[in-house]
């Protein structure tokens, strides 16, 4: 369940820009020369302007467009670098939901079988979310028996479902961050709150083990999350 977010200090927000910097640079060869242009150039361009005659000025405007460009870089390269880390592993989307900007209250694994094929339950603004990840035939199977489970107790709340993958018909895992934040908010969040009660209520299930992704392969705790400044 997606807890309020809380202030995170300075000291440590640095330690895990930090996380960010060297989990990108170790999978992402071409993160540091990035970098290294995103700082250059701005400088350069500013030391050249004052050199011809502009004000000292221009050198702190040029210190600041260059750490600006980092972070950009810093948080396209990273978001990538996490994508290609998680994508095919088994949890990888309820993973990325867990750490997306807002409140999703993640329920892992509410349908699954012994070949990994998981269905994810999402509770959030937008309604109910089923989020399938596997083989699509036996995942839609799983939908199937998710949605004829929850259908008694949603209520008016909208309900939706994805599949996970590459192919026809299925979603990509590096789209599936833009596609959630864009769906329509249709309930409040007073309305999120009742429904994730009356869906764990619902009933009690043997659940998949946990850690699906293995730890050492994971992106630092709470690093991504404080490149979009929860």
């Amino acid at each position: 369940m997606a807890t309020a977010p809380q202030k995170v200090k300075f000291r440590d927000r640095l330690k895990q820009i930090g996380m960010v910097f060297s989990f990108t640079a170790k999978r992402d060869k071409l993160f540091v020369p990035l970098v290294l242009i995103a700082v250059i150039v701005p400088i350069l361009a500013a030391i050249i302007a004052v050199v011809v005659g502009a004000s000292w000025t221009w050198i702190p405007i040029g210190i600041v467009v260059a750490a600006l460009a980092t972070m950009i870089v810093l948080n396209l390269r990273s978001n990538r670098a996490m994508m290609s880390e998680m994508d095919g592993k088994p949890g990888a989307a309820a993973a990325l939901i867990e750490n997306m900007r807002g409140d999703w209250r993640v329920t892992q694994a509410v349908q699954f079988t012994g070949q990994f094929d998981v269905v994810h339950l999402v509770v959030g603004r937008p309604g109910v979310i089923l989020i399938g990840e596997g083989n699509p035939q036996r995942v839609r199977q799983l939908l199937g028996q998710e949605k004829r489970r929850l259908a008694k107790v949603i209520g008016s709340a909208e309900m939706r479902d994805f599949i996970v993958g590459e192919g026809e018909g299925l979603l990509p895992l590096d789209k599936l961050r833009n596609t959630l934040m864009r769906l329509p908010r249709t309930i409040s969040a007073k309305d999120v709150n009742a429904l994730d009660r009356r869906l764990k209520a619902l009933s009690t299930r043997p659940k998949m083990p946990q850690g699906q992704i293995p730890k050492n392969m994971r992106p630092p705790k709470g690093a991504f999350r404080a490149m979009r400044g929860r």
